[in-house]
């Protein structure tokens, strides 16, 4: 009996001592106010999402503004942005390097911006839309340069000017030059075209031609000799 009653008084939990009172007390105050920081946190963002719902619906409504662009802000902040701006069927980015510097721009979807304007936020430069048109023009223009140039080293060289046009007043027009070259036999100076001096005959008719020049020379000088003879 002595010993049934021993091991259920030891199975029994002991009374807490002082300092086990003190850290379970204090556990529950710090669950309380971390449940309190998550209620505040909570109601916190409930009331920032109402504020950018209203404030995006009064953008949506004026007629007269494009965009609209918020200070920096944190990271939750702008992600409770970026939602309520997709609800409303808006087009929202963050810019901005670095965390603290990071802020959201609004755009109404019929204006939405291009990619150089977005390209100038990034960049951390205001947005001028003669200055981009200005340098669009110039960029169109030195593409065609470009274009030109490329097309003229392509191209055959040729002569600057023509030099017959040069030389007119010396060689006449060119029906003139053209006369010049054609070369016409001056009896009185003996002069001859080139292509009637060339011999067109074969070998064997020249030859051919040569034995009967020899012979009529022979024939010729035998029938002087029998004149002479004969006197």
């Amino acid at each position: 009996m002595a010993d049934l009653l021993g091991s259920i008084l030891s199975s029994m939990e002991k009374p807490p001592t002082v300092g086990d009172k003190e850290s379970r007390r204090k556990a529950r105050e710090q669950a309380a106010r971390m449940k309190k920081m998550q209620e505040d946190e909570k109601r916190k963002k409930a009331e920032f999402r109402k504020k950018m719902e209203k404030e995006i619906s009064d953008f949506i409504q004026d007629s007269d503004i494009q965009k609209k662009k918020y200070e920096p802000m944190g990271k939750i902040e702008r992600s409770i942005l970026h939602d309520v701006a997709e609800v409303a069927g808006l087009t929202s980015f963050s810019f901005g390097e670095d965390e603290e510097s990071r802020y959201v721009m609004l755009f109404k979807k019929e204006f939405a911006p291009s990619d150089e304007e977005l390209d100038a936020y990034r960049k951390g430069e205001e947005w001028n839309p003669q200055k981009a048109e200005e340098k669009r023009r110039l960029k169109e223009l030195a593409a065609l340069e470009e274009e030109s140039a490329n097309r003229a080293q392509k191209r055959p060289a040729s002569p600057s000017s023509n030099y017959r046009d040069k030389y007119s007043h010396l060689i006449g027009t060119s029906a003139a030059k053209d006369a010049a070259h054609t070369l016409e036999a001056n009896q009185a100076y003996g002069c001859v075209p080139v292509a009637n001096k060339r011999d067109t005959r074969s070998i064997e008719e020249a030859m051919n031609a040569i034995r009967a020049k020899k012979r009529q020379k022979k024939d010729d000088e035998t029938g002087a000799g029998s004149s002479n003879a004969s006197l």
